[in-house]
């Protein structure tokens, strides 16, 4: 009896709970195995130069002799004293991205809607012929548009346009300053159906068409309001994707120009942009410090266009990271509250009923016994 009523009084021992530390390690090592190698290609091929052209920026370099530090001088010499950044490349490329980056990203979005809206037979060949020129645009500027606006009387459009009496003689459209502009502005928004454009022709796709038919039910009156509503807040993410790879192509179209012309600078500059000033100094002149400079401020650039369609197409959160942790944890105490005054309320009433209960049973007794008696 004493055995048993040891054993009976002694605390059980708590139930040993395993570690999860080796599991985790193995864990990170895995994630940490298959992260190196896109580290790697990151640092190599992104990271790594970036630093290097910041770091030459601050140089003056030719490429033979050994890179002499220069502190602001480029800087100063790029915001002071190139008048042909200034005056030409700067408006040239402000103007280009604008025309070419927002209406190709118009351009792309009507397109993807349009496309959205008919047999998926039919949509696969017109999206393919419309992503083609993303993919050949060099190749179809030396076959074809370099054909079509031939400054002889071979040229297709100078051709049509002689034939229907608009011009008397051919126009040099590829060596005056007054066309090129433009023709690098169509070719550009005729080669835009890239990536942004399948990846907005997917956002649409995947849209849920219950919304539309609750929307119609809600109010929705046509198409317009059916975009507005629905369609674009529900493809954010890929409306944010196409807004970036505009931008970054519109900057990164200066080969156009150097196609088109045949050299670098292009005629007059009228079609240079930051993109080929950076290569006229860095691979024509040889200047490689003056070169990394202009590409830091095209970085920058780029990053404040970025930033501005991140801020137009992200969702604004209504709590920072602080305010949404004390959210959090003031729900959570006013739900232990409330738990504890439930708690305290069950138990009140199964007391109140286990009570009733025996009360019941004992008058039930009771009165047996009474009836007994008799």
């Amino acid at each position: 009896m004493e055995a048993t009523k040891d054993i009976a009084t002694k605390p059980a021992k708590p139930a040993k709970i395993k570690s999860n530390k080796k599991f985790t390690e193995t864990e990170g090592f895995h994630a940490f195995v298959l992260f190196l190698p896109y580290g790697l290609l990151f640092f190599t091929f992104i990271l790594l130069p970036i630093i290097i052209a910041i770091g030459l920026s601050f140089t003056y370099f030719d490429v033979i002799n050994t890179p002499t530090f220069a502190g602001l001088n480029n800087y100063i010499t790029l915001i002071t004293g190139d008048e042909v950044f200034m005056k030409y490349v700067l408006p040239n490329t402000v103007l280009y991205a604008i025309v070419v980056g927002v209406g190709g990203y118009a351009l792309s979005f009507l397109m993807a809607w349009i496309l959205a809206q008919v047999t998926p037979r039919a949509r696969t060949l017109y999206a393919l012929a419309m992503y083609t020129p993303s993919l050949s645009g060099q190749i179809m500027i030396q076959v074809i548009w370099k054909t079509i606006f031939s400054g002889d009387q071979s040229g297709l459009a100078n051709a049509w346009l002689q034939k229907l009496g608009f011009i008397n003689q051919p126009i040099q459209w590829l060596i005056s300053s007054d066309y090129f502009m433009q023709i690098m502005i169509f070719i550009s928004l005729w080669s835009s159906m890239g990536i942004g454009f399948l990846s907005m022709l997917s956002g649409i796709m995947n849209i849920d068409q219950e919304l539309y038919e609750a929307a119609y039910v809600d109010g929705i009156k046509n198409r317009a309001q059916e975009i507005i509503y629905i369609t674009v807040p529900s493809m954010k993410p890929q409306m944010l994707f196409g807004a970036v790879m505009s931008i970054v192509n519109a900057f990164n179209m200066g080969w156009i120009g150097v196609q088109l012309a045949g050299a670098n600078p292009t005629p007059g500059y009228s079609g240079q942009l930051i993109a080929n000033h950076i290569d006229d100094y860095a691979f024509v002149r040889y200047e490689m410090g003056y070169a990394a400079a202009v590409s830091v401020v095209l970085l920058l650039i780029v990053q404040i266009f970025s930033k501005a369609a991140n801020a137009l197409l992200t969702e604004k959160d209504d709590f920072t990271g602080r305010e949404q942790f004390d959210e959090l944890e003031h729900q959570y105490r006013v739900f232990r509250s409330f738990f504890r005054e439930e708690w305290k309320k069950a138990k009140k009433r199964i007391r109140k009923e286990v009570f009733e209960s025996e009360c019941g049973e004992k008058n039930k007794e009771e009165r047996n016994k009474d009836k007994d008696g008799e």
